[in-house]
C-alpha cells in the first residue's frame, strides 16, 4: 500500500531531493543555459525540460540527456520513497518551476507554454 507522498517528506529534504536531481547537468552545458535565456526550451510541470519550439540537433540531444538523467535519478528516490516515478518528477517540479527566472519559458499542467515575468509566483496546484 502506497503511503500519500507529501506525508513522507519534510519540506526541506524534498526540496534538497529535487534540486540535486535536476539541476547539476542545467549548470554545465552552454547551449542549455542560452536556450533557457532565450525561451526556446523550458521546465515543465512533470519535473523535465521541454522545447518551447522546435530545437537544433545539438540543443535536442543536450536536453534528452538532461531529462534521462532527471528520470534516473527520479526513479532512484521515487523507489527508495515506495512513491511512483511521476509523483517524485511532479514534486520535483514544484521546485524546478520556482527557480525559473524572469524571461524564462515554463509550461503548467495545462499545456500551454508561458515566460515568466518579474517576480510572479509560478506554483502549480499540486505544490500546496
Amino acid at each position: 500500500m502506497m503511503r500519500p507522498f507529501n506525508a513522507m517528506w519534510s519540506r526541506t529534504t524534498l526540496i534538497a531531493a529535487a534540486l540535486a536531481v535536476a539541476t547539476p547537468a542545467l549548470a554545465a552545458d552552454p547551449i542549455v543555459e542560452q536556450a533557457l535565456s532565450a525561451g526556446t526550451i523550458g521546465e515543465q510541470w512533470d519535473g523535465y525540460i521541454g522545447f518551447v519550439s522546435a530545437p537544433s540537433g545539438d540543443l535536442k540531444h543536450a536536453v534528452d540527456a538532461i531529462n534521462i538523467k532527471r528520470r534516473a535519478g527520479y526513479t532512484q528516490i521515487a523507489a527508495a520513497r515506495n512513491v511512483t516515478v511521476d509523483q517524485f518528477a511532479q514534486t520535483t517540479a514544484c521546485s524546478t518551476l520556482r527557480a525559473v527566472k524572469p524571461g524564462q519559458a515554463y509550461k503548467l499542467k495545462d499545456g500551454g507554454w508561458r515566460t515568466r515575468v518579474g517576480s510572479e509566483s509560478i506554483t502549480p496546484d499540486y505544490c500546496g
